[in-house]
């Protein structure tokens, strides 16, 4: 099939077997990328020790900020390039394609230099302690000197699923979870690198599948490819990936100072072990968010063609599968959680004290989690429409209007299990407000489908 015959069939196709199509290999991805932090934290846990686990955990702020900026790009433009297919503006298309490329090399660059030069501080004030700090500064190093080569992999992934090409992009997630699991035990065993040789190899696999991108995108007969004439900063185009791009990245943000004040409230209220346990917990959490990430990228390029097109019953119903999908991997999260989290935990370390924090933990933090599946696709519903506001709002809502006032207060009673149950008190209400706001978008858009 020719790239315009794909593109063509987000407006034609039946929208079951079109979702299946494009979320399938989002979610073979993102499992993928999901494992692909695992397998870092796995090694690291069982070849370096229990503090290099909480070395680790300390970087999630660096790693959510990073993936701030990138988001901001990516998801963007990839949102943007989805709207003018649809419209079947290809010109614009093609533009866009250029400017993502610019702006990841500006940004990647930029990020890494100003962390750089403020490394340590950074990191004390993330919640690192004298015991920590070694180990999040040797990985964090690595991470950033390579970290442009980080953004436009992920740049260049998500504009692959726009331009409707999942299973590429899906290709290209696994072979950076192959590669490494290969280089992980290399570098940290047999070159005795420690926590920097997963560092490298998170770089190196990243390096890999990029040149295997940009070998994609160089392709003339593609309907969109790279050119001379696309790269200059065009301002009408930043400012629309940009506007697209700042709920993702509010989003990412405000996880960056969420997980700074967990730290903190774990670090003050159980020690460094606790910091290490939420590494566990959050990195078991994210496999099944990860998947419904890939749900939401797999209904993205639809929804975002279909709203362009003003086919409003395909946009209703891929919504709809969507959240079917996500509510059904949200609670097989729960159920692992609740029944299974120590032989989850015992894969990361064998320290008994260390295991049994973070199980605890885990039980705790993914005791609401059959309700959120559909809150996360209604945030990436709007944002993929080109509903900035509405999809910001619901960002920073589970955020900064819920979680954060609750990692203040509930601590002070409860003390580390008031760390942990903020984070289900607050999904549980801003899943409320998303379904106040999505029933109310959902009346509207029938009532001028029956006009």
């Amino acid at each position: 099939m020719d790239n315009n015959k794909a593109t063509l069939e987000l407006g034609t196709k039946p929208v079951g077997s079109l979702l299946l199509q494009y979320a399938m290999p989002a979610i073979i991805a993102m499992t993928a990328s999901s494992l692909y932090n695992m397998v870092d934290s796995i090694f690291i846990g069982q070849g370096v020790g229990p503090m290099a686990i909480s070395g680790l955990a300390l970087t999630f702020p660096f790693m959510n900020l990073s993936a701030a900026f990138g988001a901001a790009v990516g998801v963007g433009a990839s949102t943007c390039i989805s709207v003018k297919l649809g419209q079947r503006d290809y010109g614009t298309a093609q533009n866009i394609l250029g400017n993502t490329v610019t702006l990841n090399l500006i940004v990647g660059v930029l990020f890494s230099v100003v962390s750089l030069l403020f490394l340590d501080p950074i990191l004390y004030f993330f919640g690192a302690s004298e015991q920590t700090i070694p180990y999040a500064r040797d990985y964090m190093v690595v991470i950033l000197l390579g970290n442009v080569f980080s953004h436009m992999y992920f740049g260049m992934n998500a504009v692959l699923r726009a331009a409707g090409k999942p299973r590429q992009a899906m290709y290209a997630t696994m072979f950076t979870v192959v590669m490494n699991t290969i280089l992980d035990p290399v570098f940290i065993y047999l070159l005795d690198m420690g926590i920097r040789g997963a560092a490298f190899a998170t770089i190196l696999s990243q390096m890999m599948a990029l040149t295997w991108q940009m070998k994609l995108f160089s392709d003339k007969d593609e309907l969109l490819h790279l050119r001379r004439g696309i790269y200059r900063i065009n301002a009408a185009i930043v400012r629309n990936i940009i506007a697209i791009g700042m709920s993702p990245f509010l989003m990412n943000v405000c996880a960056c100072v969420v997980v700074i004040f967990i730290n903190k409230g774990l670090l003050m209220y159980g020690g460094d072990l606790a910091v290490g346990a939420y590494g566990i917990a959050n990195r078991v959490a994210f496999v099944f968010v990860m998947i419904v990430m890939g749900i939401n990228q797999g209904m993205q390029p639809i929804a975002g063609y279909n709203y362009g097109a003003r086919q409003t019953e395909r946009l209703m119903r891929v919504l709809k599968l969507s959240m079917m999908a996500a509510t059904v991997i949200t609670t097989s999260g729960f159920l692992v959680a609740e029944f299974v989290p120590e032989l989850c935990v015992s894969l990361f370390t064998s320290d008994p004290e260390l295991t049994g924090m973070a199980a605890r933990g885990m039980r705790i933090i993914m005791c609401t989690f059959p309700i959120i599946g559909f809150q996360m696709v209604a945030t990436n519903f709007f944002q993929s429409i080109g509903k900035a506001g509405v999809s910001i709002f619901l960002s920073l809502s589970r955020q900064m209007l819920f979680l954060l006032p609750m990692l203040i207060v509930l601590p002070l009673r409860f003390g580390i299990d008031g760390v942990w149950a903020s984070m289900p008190v607050a999904d549980t209400i801003s899943s409320l407000v998303t379904l106040g706001i999505m029933l109310r978008y959902t009346r509207r858009m029938s009532d001028l489908k029956n006009q």
